[in-house]
């Protein structure tokens, strides 16, 4: 049988067996709709909703009624622009941005009128600087790259942000933050943060967006589960965390967001994978290496190959990577590239898939 590889886990995590059991069953046995009956299994969803925002506040330290459900980051981001509209509204923003940044957490504001952006400087290893810190009423902190996979000190950058504007809106991006620390929302002393279910080994279609005082946003939309009564003059929304949540939430990838935080805080990361892939590498003379050998991913470039057909070359042999701009152009224009091949191993990987993945790039830079 020939092997498959799948070394794109920053792209989107393998599903554990837990998660695909519990949806499975959820599915089956115990779907009602939550919110919105009044039966033993409808009240019975509900618990189950509870303890999974429950677990997810455990997860990254704040409380349940900090934990909004989105359909991801992505989501998540676009919905903080619109609630930064709705709360102030009128108000031009001044946004700092950075380099770091995924199309999905930087293009919202870029392409809204309310909001001007500028760019947080980056140090020679490509981090936030957090010595140059701008004046911004708004930072987005991207707290690791998807292309460079090195964490950001997010306390630290949120220090230096606070000690010149204390009343600064922080926002975290913890999609591929998210696998690899810890999150610590207190101790991060921020706004907003987001990550997204998929980067942990949960369903496509759910995500977290925590928000640090809930009740003092306005909402950016309107439907069922979010009104608590309609008066002849004025609207009376329930209390956060449901105010923020219209509709019929995502209940079969939240019942399974719970057993993938399990199996993802029982993850101690594939470095022994990764030193022995990029130390492999770095020998080839036609590889040039983009990330640092304490990464969590490795990223480079061919010197003789475009990065398309590098990729295409490597599904032909089943091994299957990111390849392109990641969703993260700006950080490529700092290097001199249009794109990169990526390589992230996730729980699924071992020590022979890293052995052929090297043995197949050796053949094909040969």
């Amino acid at each position: 049988m020939k092997k498959f590889v799948y070394m794109d886990a920053a792209a989107s995590w393998l599903k554990p067996q837990s998660v695909i059991e519990s949806e499975a069953g959820f599915l089956r046995n115990l779907y009602a709709n939550a919110g919105r009956g009044i039966c033993a299994r409808a009240g019975h969803v509900d618990a189950l909703i509870d303890e999974a925002r429950g677990k997810v506040a455990d997860f990254i330290g704040s409380n349940k009624e900090n934990v909004v459900w989105t359909s991801g980051t992505t989501d998540s981001f676009n919905r903080i622009v619109n609630i930064l509209k709705n709360t102030f509204v009128g108000k031009k923003f001044t946004v700092a941005v950075s380099d770091l940044d995924h199309h999905s957490t930087r293009l919202p504001f870029e392409t809204c009128d309310n909001f001007q952006t500028l760019l947080l400087p980056l140090d020679k290893d490509f981090n936030i600087d957090v010595n140059n810190i701008p004046i911004a009423d708004v930072y987005v902190i991207t707290a690791m790259s998807n292309v460079m996979g090195i964490a950001q000190d997010i306390s630290e950058i949120t220090k230096a942000i606070r000690s010149q504007n204390k009343n600064a809106i922080i926002i975290v991006d913890a999609a591929q933050f998210v696998v690899h620390s810890k999150i610590d929302v207190k101790k991060f002393d921020c706004d907003f943060l987001c990550f997204s279910g998929h980067k942990i080994g949960a369903d496509t279609g759910v995500g977290v967006m925590y928000i640090k005082n809930p009740d003092v946003w306005a909402v950016d939309k309107f439907g069922g589960g979010m009104v608590n009564r309609v008066l002849e003059d004025k609207l009376v929304l329930n209390k956060a965390p449901e105010k923020f949540e219209a509709g019929t939430l995502p209940l079969t990838q939240i019942i399974g967001l719970p057993y993938a935080i399990e199996y993802c805080k029982n993850w101690d990361g594939a470095t022994d994978l990764i030193h022995y892939m990029y130390d492999e590498l770095s020998k080839m003379k036609n590889i040039k290496l983009l990330t640092s050998r304490d990464s969590v991913l490795i990223s480079f470039v061919s010197t003789d190959m475009h990065v398309i057909d590098f990729g295409a070359m490597l599904g032909a042999h089943d091994i299957c990577v990111r390849v392109g701009n990641m969703c993260a152009s700006w950080i490529h224009k700092r290097l001199n590239i249009d794109g990169s091949v990526r390589l992230s191993p996730g729980p699924w990987n071992n020590m022979d898939d890293a052995k052929y993945v090297v043995d197949v790039i050796k053949g094909l830079v040969a």
